[in-house]
């Protein structure tokens, strides 16, 4: 997917602003329907061959955009104040989107039908007679590993011991630098893998699922407020073309192998075999139609607090306040001025950082952030800088301040789980 919100970045950065959605009622009933894709999507075929297989089953008549949802041709992504006014503009539902077992609802009134289709993140290396030369790690013992920038991949990737990162602005680029060799590895969504084996069918690589909680991702048709029964039809249709095995014709060059390979037997059954679990409602074999009310939480509970719990390296209340000024002059612009994303993705919440079980660390993101951002001058911070945006990303996710100040080598060597609760 495309730079800075791809398609599966959207669900954990993008939801919350389309609460102000306003669909016309006449979908409730309406025998014809607008259907839009997401922008520079890699399954956007497959999304509407889905689209034309369930509307027709459904006896609604559907028109396609000629454009992905506010896709200009920019591959800048789309903010959620985009998605909300194209939803209103362009289409009455979206083929396509993504949702997550991490990602955060953050107050959406977006409703989703069933899931078509159970992908999810993989790494990627090539395989063939080139495979040797780009296997090679540099002198100082680490690997490349390329990734699509502000898309779960690069939060993936942070993960990984021993690598440098190459950001690539599309996933297709992304699959690209390991053919080209410009990385040994990628971290890359898999439909993105299956559209650059039709574009490059010359080209062969081996592919194991991504060992983390970002990497699990079902594709939905969403709409906004008021369509409950345009999306029970739509469900009602998805069921018929489950059942007589029409569902699984159509997306079965798309999905996860089910003999894929990875280093887990529990990451391999999390995405090719796992029911769909989401923050804002119950475990299903297959997500139902909702509606995310409240922030990464079920539908039928409330918010609840989380405080940190895990021993993080120390920070002061003045390193809080110096690092929240330098957020607003060179991070609010792409994360949000509360952290909640726009351009980039949230920094606040569940898909940032989980109640419990995180896989990134205060360590890791620390160094992602001094080596790569801003995304306009990376590196342009001193250590004392980013230090004191570290503090404040801390202090905005549930950690208390301290009276000992955080310093650029506490943080970095910080092996503490991300884990904590929004602050109010």
């Amino acid at each position: 997917m495309n730079i800075r919100l791809t398609q599966v970045a959207l669900a954990s950065a993008l939801v919350a602003g389309a609460a102000q959605v306003a669909v016309h009622a006449a979908t409730q009933t309406s025998s014809s329907v607008r259907v839009c894709t997401m922008p520079g999507s890699p399954s956007a075929a497959l999304d509407k061959s889905v689209a034309r297989a369930v509307l027709s089953t459904a006896g609604i008549a559907a028109t396609f955009a000629t454009r992905g949802i506010d896709d200009n041709g920019d591959d800048d992504g789309i903010s959620a104040r985009e998605l909300s006014k194209s939803l209103q503009r362009d289409c009455d539902v979206i083929a396509g989107f993504p949702r997550s077992s991490v990602a955060d609802g953050a107050d959406s009134q977006l409703l989703f039908s069933q899931g078509y289709l159970h992908s999810g993140y993989v790494s990627v290396t090539l395989r063939g007679p080139h495979a040797a030369n780009t296997s090679v790690a540099a002198p100082d013992g680490k690997i490349t590993i390329a990734a699509t920038w502000s898309s779960p991949s690069q939060l993936i990737a942070v993960q990984q011991k021993n690598a440098r990162f190459d950001l690539e602005t599309t996933s297709q680029l992304t699959v690209d630098a390991v053919a080209k060799g410009r990385a040994q590895r990628a971290i890359v969504w898999y439909p993105a893998v299956v559209a650059y084996r039709h574009a490059h069918p010359q080209q062969h690589f081996d592919v194991a699922v991504a060992e983390s909680p970002y990497a699990d991702w079902h594709l939905v048709f969403a709409s906004g407020p008021g369509t409950q029964q345009l999306q029970k039809r739509i469900d009602d249709a998805l069921t018929r073309l489950r059942s007589d095995g029409r569902l699984a014709a159509l997306t079965r060059n798309w999905a996860l192998p089910a003999t894929i390979a990875t280093g887990s037997a529990t990451a391999r059954a999390s995405l090719v075999r796992s029911p769909a679990r989401y923050l804002d409602g119950p475990t299903q074999a297959s997500p139902r139609a909702d509606v995310w009310r409240v922030s990464g939480m079920p539908a039928s509970g409330g918010f609840i607090k989380v405080a940190a719990t895990t021993e993080a390296p120390s920070f002061d209340h003045d390193q809080v306040a110096h690092g929240e000024h330098l957020y607003a002059d060179s991070c609010a612009k792409c994360h949000g001025e509360k952290l909640e994303g726009n351009t980039a993705p949230s920094l606040i919440g569940p898909s940032f950082a989980p109640a419990a079980n995180s896989h990134l660390t205060i360590g890791g993101i620390y160094q992602y952030m001094s080596t790569n951002m801003p995304a306009d001058h990376p590196g342009k911070m001193s250590d004392e800088e980013y230090a004191d945006l570290m503090a404040y990303l801390l202090y905005t996710n549930g950690y208390d301040t301290g009276n000992v100040k955080l310093t650029a080598q506490a943080a970095q060597s910080s092996t503490t789980p991300l884990n904590a609760g929004p602050r109010h």
